[in-house]
């Protein structure tokens, strides 16, 4: 066994894997059974994954360069300065490949009636439109100025797409630029003609119009450029060691973030060697980090185009509409909170609505007698009903604690404006470990029964968000089993207190148990040998203890079936190293999110469904959870959704042992696993009563909970709430004891 794992040949790097992933996602743009407007939207997707990828990896790796050049990556020998050679040549490849896709939608757009067109294309009147409409509604917002001996160039915002140009200014050349506004439309629909929808792009009304910004000097040369900076702000740098409040901390992170080094300059055409020479020596940029684009500098546009198309357009260039259904599982017109108590629910989104649990939420903030609702919060949608439902909770004489993580990249102003909302309604807001990010899903609500309490907890593999459950698949259980809802009360009280090392007996909790319980079960079937069995649907795979415990089970004849969405480290179907391992990767409508780990068959089958990747940094450097499914039926379910994952042979893809993905052409029927899960949850929310379908959770009324005994007891009693909101969990613990 080398000190490396790239030494024993079946790992790969981590970066180029994900370029693959993203590959795969320029797949969709160019599958011509995908509705157009679809297909541009993926190609929307590719560059913001580009651009996160970008702003994060390619910052770290510039920093390691920085300080560590000798420095490899264990998975493939690289240094840091080879990685980002092989990133920017595999990104200007993919460039290419897109605009050659972009090229083809935007011509197949147009036979559709919906014409993207360049200033030139446009008719006299339809410019003098364009020139009245810049002149009235886009000039005054706009942010524009000249950069000379006496002005120097200001920050430039990443994110941000600019029109600038090369003018003499006063006899002097100088560089003009402006911001194109972010708070109007990308697009800027043409009259109405017999024609269909013909439309431009506002950045090039931009910069079509931009001379008459600059009256009485001579324009030459212009195009538009979109900048990446990196985002790789460590929130424990020694800069921050005199802030005493977290939340003001992690304010002067996203500050700094905005002054970081820029990484990418996306061009519309290439510059004159003069313009290069003030683009480059104004961002400290190098050739290798200058990209040419035709596509439009913002794609946004692709998600908000249909709402200005007809319906028979929209009928044509869209997915058929979809509505996550509700579960049959539930009652409606009964209390959820009883039912929880008598039997286990699986959500899956978003085949399955987020509603009944958000219903969950708002009975129990009305109900007299629930008395507790604790709840861990990564990520929320802009506008959330949940926060809603605590704060009302709060309001109502709840004791609601949120434990809210401050460090959700590129989340963390929303979660600030919401830990300050909750705090006005009355929870007790926790912000976590300044070490640790806590990324588990977990919430847990109490109420008394006669002098008892009562438990309900929901783990989920995903984050409580009602925009992402409509368009990630995850899943999300439903229980008051006793080992459970001890363990999630044992769980609240540890982070209240700052504890990472807790003792939990059901759930795996990371940094502490979930790595060795998932070795430890790995090390039980490969002593199985051939009839071990492991089955594991994650979104990435890096971590080296588990990539060698998968691959030393698979040298033992171990199965071992790996659906992988994104970056997977470890290579499958390598000669006498991992030619047990299958990995397949699924891209389509939706983003793949669920993590299940399952170990076993029969009565011995071990199944987990889990917040946590193989990747180091959630197994020992995040708060994370596996809850394990112990109700039979639901384990029954579960196999049977990964089933369909694995008779997917339309969006899925089998990885060699190379690295790169291969359709799978196995001559059975077409089968698209996410179609066949729509159908399915479609089909079963026939079954229930329609009085009780609705679509919106404001549809539901409250039911307070009937005077029933429970099915299940819990020896757990409700923790009552002891700190000032605002408090870290640390400074919270410090309160506590």
């Amino acid at each position: 066994m080398g000190k490396y794992l790239y030494e024993d040949g079946y790992t790969q790097n981590r970066e180029l894997s994900w370029l693959r992933f993203n590959s795969r996602v320029l797949d969709e743009a160019k599958d011509s059974s995908v509705p157009l407007l679809e297909r541009l939207k993926f190609i929307a997707i590719h560059m913001s994954n580009l651009d996160e990828f970008f702003a994060v990896r390619c910052g770290s790796l510039f920093e390691m360069r920085k300080m560590n050049p000798k420095n490899i990556d264990a998975k493939s020998g690289y240094t840091a300065k080879e990685q980002l050679d092989l990133i920017y040549r595999e990104a200007r490849r993919q460039y290419e490949r897109r605009t050659h896709i972009y090229c083809t939608i935007r011509n197949d757009l147009a036979a559709a009636g919906v014409q993207d067109l360049r200033i030139s294309d446009c008719t006299k009147e339809e410019q003098k439109y364009l020139k009245r409409y810049f002149q009235a509604v886009i000039a005054p917002i706009i942010n524009a100025g000249i950069v000379d001996s006496r002005h120097p160039m200001p920050m430039l915002k990443p994110g941000s797409v600019y029109a600038a140009c090369l003018l003499k200014h006063k006899n002097l050349e100088a560089f003009a630029f402006a911001r194109i506004p972010q708070n109007i439309s990308d697009v800027i629909g043409l009259p109405s003609t017999a024609d269909g929808f013909r439309f431009v792009h506002t950045e090039d009304v931009v910069l079509e119009y931009l001379p008459t910004l600059f009256k009485g000097d001579t324009v030459g040369e212009w195009l538009k450029f979109y900048i990446t900076r990196s985002a790789d702000v460590d929130a424990d740098d020694e800069m921050f060691d005199d802030t005493k409040d977290y939340r003001e901390k992690m304010l002067k992170v996203l500050k700094e973030r905005r002054h970081m080094e820029v990484l990418r300059l996306d061009v519309s055409k290439k510059p004159s060697a003069r313009m290069y020479r003030f683009l480059a020596d104004t961002m400290n940029l190098d050739s290798s980090e200058l990209f040419e684009t035709f596509l439009p500098m913002s794609m946004k546009y692709a998600f908000s185009i249909s709402g200005m198309l007809n319906n028979a357009q929209k009928h044509e260039l869209t997915y058929p509409p979809y509505i996550p259904k509700l579960t049959p599982a539930l009652n409606y017109s009964e209390s959820l909170f009883d039912q929880i108590m008598k039997k286990d629910v699986l959500l899956s989104y978003p085949y399955d609505s987020m509603d009944p649990f958000l219903f969950l939420i708002r009975q129990a903030a009305s109900d007299p007698d629930v008395t507790a609702i604790k709840i861990t919060i990564y990520r929320m949608a802009r506008k959330s009903h949940l926060v809603d439902y605590l704060s009302q909770a709060a309001e109502n004489g709840k004791d609601v604690d949120v434990l809210i993580e401050l460090k959700a990249r590129f989340d963390e102003q929303n979660n600030i404006d919401y830990s300050e909302r909750l705090e006005d309604a009355g929870c007790t807001v926790m912000y976590g470990f300044e070490d640790y990010k806590v990324h588990s899903k977990i919430c847990l609500i109490t109420r008394m029964h006669g002098k008892k309490p009562q438990h309900a907890a929901l783990i989920a593999t995903g984050n409580f968000n009602e925009n992402t459950a409509r368009q990630y698949t995850d899943l999300a259980y439903m229980t008051a089993r006793p080992s459970i809802v001890r363990d999630a009360a044992a769980f609240f009280r540890n982070m209240m207190f700052g504890h990472l090392d807790g003792t939990y007996r059901s759930l795996l909790v990371a940094p502490v148990s979930l790595k060795p319980r998932l070795l430890e079960l790995m090390k039980r079937e490969q002593a199985k040998g051939a009839k071990g069995r492991i089955v594991i649907k994650i979104n990435s795979i890096t971590d080296e203890d588990l990539i060698r415990a998968l691959q030393e089970a698979s040298r033992a004849g171990t199965r071992i079936d790996l659906i992988v969405r994104g970056i997977c480290c470890i290579l499958p179907e390598v000669s006498d190293k991992t030619e047990h391992i299958h990995v397949r990767s699924i891209v389509g409508r939706y983003l793949e999110h669920s993590r299940i780990y399952l170990f076993g068959t029969g009565s011995q089958e071990r199944m987990y469904i889990s917040s946590a990747d193989f990747m180091t940094r959630n197994t020992e450097r995040r708060v994370e959870i596996a809850v394990p499914i112990l109700d039979p039926s639901i384990r029954d379910d579960i196999n049977a959704y990964l089933g369909c994952y694995f008779k997917d042979n339309v969006k899925a893809r089998i990885m060699k042992s190379n690295g790169h993905y291969a359709r799978i052409d196995d001559g059975r029927t077409p089968f698209s696993a996410q179609d066949a899960l729509m159908r399915t949850a479609r089909s079963s929310s026939e079954q229930i009563p329609h009085p009780q379908r609705r679509r919106s959770i404001s549809a539901f009324k409250t039911v307070y909970p009937k005077k029933t005994e429970p099915a299940r007891q819990d020896e757990t009693s409700k923790q009552s709430r002891q700190n000032k909101p605002g408090k870290s969990i640390k400074q919270a613990g410090k309160t506590a004891q």
